[in-house]
């Protein structure tokens, strides 16, 4: 196998794994997950979460730190995420009444850190 094919193989596991994390993560944390990884044409949402009345678009980054993570939130990503977020509200508005963008942040040897409302409208 080729050393980049590699590469990329390795960095899907971990980025699978720490999705499997937020999810379990924010199932303690009282939501219950509605999807993972869900593609739209303008672009995927790593986790779609409901808690209480409000749907939850969930950014999942995995970094070697949670300051590195944090860092790699940016501006072309909440586009992208409020995207297809607008493209999936349609399926679930009967279920909710709000929307949001969140993120939650993986890092070696530590407890994953959720960001509520990372991103607001006008932003």
């Amino acid at each position: 196998m080729r050393p980049d094919r590699a590469a990329r193989i390795r960095s899907e596991r971990r980025g699978r794994w720490a999705e499997h994390l937020a999810a379990l993560y924010l199932q303690l944390k009282g939501y219950r997950i509605l999807g993972r990884r869900l593609r739209t044409a303008g672009g995927e949402i790593d986790i779609l979460a409901r808690h209480g009345d409000t749907l939850v678009f969930v950014e999942v980054k995995r970094r070697a730190t949670l300051d590195n993570a944090r860092a790699a939130l940016h501006l072309a990503q909440k586009r992208r995420m409020t995207a297809a977020s607008r493209q999936l509200v349609p399926k679930y508005a009967r279920q909710c009444t709000t929307t949001r963008l969140d993120a939650v942040l993986i890092g070696p040897w530590a407890w994953p850190e959720h960001l509520v409302a990372i991103w607001r409208e006008g932003e």
